[in-house]
């Protein structure tokens, strides 16, 4: 298809949105179908028909020949499955059809997927359900156009078999409790509040010749051994950087595809490690910022390839290097555009704000437990805690000017707000700048922006859904308690006042705007009893607890075997993670690094021959010589304990013991074979190692 140049002509041409459905839709089907996305009417069948006639002939028109329910399975991923628009007829032609119930309903084969135990092997119905708050739309990939309907998936008795049920289930959760505290407070003409998201996304781009030649890179994500960079990020120079030509041409290209599909693309720039960038969109609705997110890291990767990168989304691909996370900006707007979390200009007034606020703040501490799960991933442990990211302890950066009123709200009520100003800078031609109230903290791992809050700790390769349905569900259901005692109130200013207090006093403890990173830190949350779980086995456990089954099926979000299923899934996970990466550190060690040091040893006993014979003393090459042998010795030793623990650990039938295991034996296994490996790098010969080094990968462009 041919692409306009201007990004105005560009923005959702590959996307069925309301304008185009306006457009070639029926005025009454149109109408039906906006009353059924708000929830007030079912999606009929008749409806369904014409919508799906008209989806099928744009889709055409664009050169589509197949379409597919596109889903969220608890991978974390997506998934697709092509059906053409052809049918036969009897004299052997075919016409293109694609009817309401195809739309509706999907029915893929669910038996492979990660289920948790919610479905034996053998039971492999599955069915896709449209998501129509989401928009359907169009991809090319080469000469194959296909067209997506976001979908919802589940399994033949009706549980969730993946992360966009129960995100969308926290949506309604959270618009109900949300919209009960509003009308308590008198607000009566809102009928829903939408959570929003703009995920933030950071990646590595490495030359694919490298990553071809990176066995772990290639199984892993992530290098399993690499000796540090003699440069690395030290001069922070990269971060805010000139964007390098093919990098730019490469950020180009998906900045166009992205727009194409609606996703509105905005920051682009260098990140703080050498090859780590980042890309941020505008906020959308938490569920079709997720599609986004998801459609966001696919291109990413397809892109990459056509300017010879590979596009590195795990969390901690290069050791000694920042990591890459995925900042989720969240926030929740009302139907009637009102941002709940914008203080205005004197929040002290502002009680919606203040309501609000308090409730997230009350959340967060609450279920600091279950948050701290929802990022739990053996990925994200190499990063959480590690001087880049927030740590493991969750807490709250409110700033100066809204902690200043959240201690006036201790004492009462709160009677004034600190003003920014303006700032000036010093140069004579330079204009004053208006100065915010509070500055920020890249510490926080929940850190209020001005009017929203930023989630730190989800990982860059994760699925938004996950973390964003827990935060949905744990501020609905605070508002909900809430929403209790202000509806019963007969003097709703005092009522409110003692509730703002009472929030106020309990969970002071979850504010800090201090250093995230420093030690002093970790001893202060302790005092104030504020967990700080390191571990991502531990973290996972905490999921099926009596307190998050209560939860999550009071708001409908999980049931009681949804939620352990989940927790089964993420243990599940983690083994298997790690079990991939000690096999492949195996296979790289006794297969790479081990035949270049004995071949480096060779080649310096060579020498060694060669000196004696001509009668000079080898000295030098002695000490390096014993020096290779020892460390090819104890490498040797160290596989062989590797290879043990991952043996040890495969026996583990119980999914949690076998996550404990793969953490206390195989982990510390890995770390000991990095270590020699590394050291080996330091002294082998450069032409006999047998991989890219960190220097290549991380400044050749």
């Amino acid at each position: 298809m041919e692409t306009p140049k201007c990004t105005s002509e560009i923005f959702g041409i590959n996307v069925f949105n309301d304008a185009l459905m306006r457009e070639r839709l029926p005025k009454n089907i149109y109408k039906a179908f906006v009353s059924a996305r708000k929830g007030h009417q079912e999606m009929t069948l008749s409806v369904a028909d014409v919508i799906a006639n008209a989806m099928k002939d744009w889709a055409i028109e664009k050169g589509a020949t197949h379409y597919c329910h596109w889903f969220q399975p608890m991978t974390g991923l997506t998934a697709e499955k092509h059906d053409a628009f052809i049918n036969p007829t009897p004299d052997g032609k075919t016409i293109l059809e694609f009817s309401g119930k195809e739309l509706i309903k999907g029915e893929p084969d669910a038996s492979s997927f990660p289920s948790g135990g919610l479905r034996a092997t053998f039971e492999a119905r599955g069915y896709t359900a449209w998501d129509i708050t989401s928009p359907a739309f169009v991809r090319e990939n080469g000469k194959n156009i296909i067209l997506y309907i976001p979908s919802a998936f589940c399994s033949y008795t009706g549980v969730a078999l993946d992360k966009k049920t129960p995100l969308l289930r926290s949506m309604e959760a959270l618009s109900k409790q949300a919209v009960r505290v509003l009308k308590a407070l008198g607000n009566t003409s809102v009928s829903a509040v939408a959570a929003t998201l703009g995920p933030e996304q950071e990646y590595f781009l490495v030359d694919r010749k490298f990553f071809d030649k990176r066995l772990d890179l290639l199984l892993a994500g992530r290098t399993l051994c690499g000796a540090p960079s003699p440069r690395g990020q030290e001069m922070e120079d990269h971060y805010f950087g000139s964007l390098h030509e093919r990098v730019a041409n490469f950020m180009n290209e998906v900045n166009v595809e992205l727009w194409k599909l609606g996703v509105s693309a905005k920051t682009q720039h260098n990140e703080v490690s050498p090859a780590q960038y980042e890309l941020a969109p505008v906020f959308a609705t938490v569920n079709v910022a997720t599609d986004h997110n998801q459609l966001t890291m696919d291109a990413m990767q397809k892109i990459a390839l056509r300017h010879g990168f590979v596009c590195l989304l795990h969390e901690k691909p290069f050791a000694g290097v920042n990591g890459s996370g995925k900042h989720n900006n969240w926030s929740m707007c009302t139907d009637t555009g009102i941002n709940l979390l914008d203080p205005g200009n004197t929040p002290h007034d502002n009680m919606v704000f203040l309501v609000f606020l308090c409730a997230v703040i009350r959340a967060v501490d609450k279920y600091a437990g279950i948050l701290r799960a929802s990022v739990a991933t053996p990925a994200n442990d190499h990063r959480l805690g590690a001087n880049e990211a927030p740590p493991a302890i969750v807490s709250i950066f409110l700033g100066e000017q809204l902690t200043d009123i959240f201690e006036q709200l201790a004492s009462g009520k709160a009677k004034s707000s600190k003003q920014g100003g303006e700032m000036k800078v010093g140069v004579t031609t330079l204009p004053p700048l208006p100065k915010d109230s509070t500055d920020r903290n890249r510490t926080s791992p929940f850190a209020f922006t001005g009017n929203k809050f930023e989630f730190r700790m989800v990982g860059s390769s994760q699925s938004t859904a996950g973390p964003m349905f827990v935060l949905n569900t744990i501020v609905a259901d605070i508002l909900s308690e809430v929403a209790d005692e202000l509806e019963k109130s007969k003097n709703i200013n005092a009522d409110t006042q003692k509730l703002l207090q009472r929030i106020v006093k309990e969970h002071a403890r979850i504010i800090y705007n201090g250093d995230n990173y420093v030690e002093e830190w970790a001893k202060e949350a302790e005092k104030r009893g504020l967990p700080n779980v390191r571990s991502s086995v531990d973290s996972i456990l905490t999921i099926y607890s009596p307190e998050h089954i209560k939860l999550f099926s009071k708001h409908n979000v999980l049931s009681k075997v949804e939620l352990h299923a989940r927790m089964e899934i993420l243990l599940e996970n983690y083994a298997k993670t790690l079990n991939i990466e000690a096999k492949t550190m195996l296979q790289m060690g006794r297969r790479q690094i081990l035949p270049a040091a004995i071949a480096f040893a060779g080649k310096v006993a060579c020498a060694m021959n060669s000196m004696t014979t001509a009668g000079v003393k080898p000295e030098a090459q002695k000490a390096l010589l014993k020096k290779a042998n020892d460390l090819i010795a104890e490498l040797s030793e160290v596989l062989n304990v590797l290879q043990v623990a991952v043996a040890k650990a495969k026996e583990t039938d119980k999914a949690d013991k076998k996550a404990d295991a793969y953490r206390d034996k195989v982990v510390p296994a890995m770390v000991e074979v990095r270590r020699v490996a590394d050291e080996l790098e330091t002294i082998v010969d450069a032409e006999l190692w047998p991989m890219p080094t960190y220097a290549q990968m991380l400044f050749i462009r």
